[in-house]
């Protein structure tokens, strides 16, 4: 069955961005710390990375992000999804309005104006269609931002939260919840590393 993944990092004080963030400024002032482990060497974060890039048949991601990895600063031939690993899967963006255009025009967009639920509805007939070309389980993974995972998650959209905490305090930035449905977790996996603790929850409804 495909699940839905919502997959981010995080700083030890709850933020997914530092200050400031935006299409000139990425991850806002200091947030590149939170991904420090995606391009490691630790056999572990680089275990970590593979397998959630190979699991991932479809991305769910709000417009706030999307405007980054598609703006002059984001995504390119040397770092896109899964930080330079090779997934290609298809991207699903929620927005109030499509974009005029696409820098990125070589990747599978798509553009839901209808709410998360359909985005992630949209995103799921991906991943199982990808699922059934390649003969192997994928999911769809909603990779942020803060909003568009709190969203889900307050949904209950949400099967699973895979969180990288960076050993890094941020002091500000994008909190990624902030009040919001209460949820139970069940750990269900964690691995440590010198760049990141790496926590898989089952999230039940």
């Amino acid at each position: 069955m495909t699940r839905i993944i919502a997959d981010i990092s995080i700083s030890l004080d709850g933020f997914v961005t530092g200050p400031g963030p935006g299409p000139d400024n990425g991850l806002g002032t200091g947030g590149e710390a939170l991904h420090t482990w995606a391009f490691s060497e630790d056999p572990e974060d680089r275990r970590v990375l593979g397998e959630a890039t190979a699991r991932s048949g479809a991305v769910v991601l709000g417009r706030r992000l999307f405007d980054v990895v598609d703006g002059a600063r984001g995504w390119d031939e040397k770092t896109g999804y899964g930080a330079g690993e090779a997934g290609r899967p298809a991207f699903v963006v929620v927005t109030s309005e499509p974009p005029a255009a696409l820098r990125l025009t070589e990747l599978d967009w798509t553009f839901v104006t209808t709410g998360m639920d359909d985005a992630v509805d949209a995103a799921r007939e991906r991943a199982e269609a990808a699922s059934a070309r390649s003969g192997t389980g994928l999911d769809v993974v909603l990779m942020g931002g803060a909003a568009t995972v709190r969203s889900a998650f307050d949904a209950g959209l949400v099967d699973v939260l895979s969180l990288h905490l960076a050993p890094v305090v941020l002091g500000a930035g994008t909190p990624l919840f902030t009040g919001g449905t209460p949820r139970t977790l069940v750990q269900r996996n964690v691995t440590a590393t010198p760049n990141a603790t790496h926590l898989t929850y089952e999230v039940l409804r």
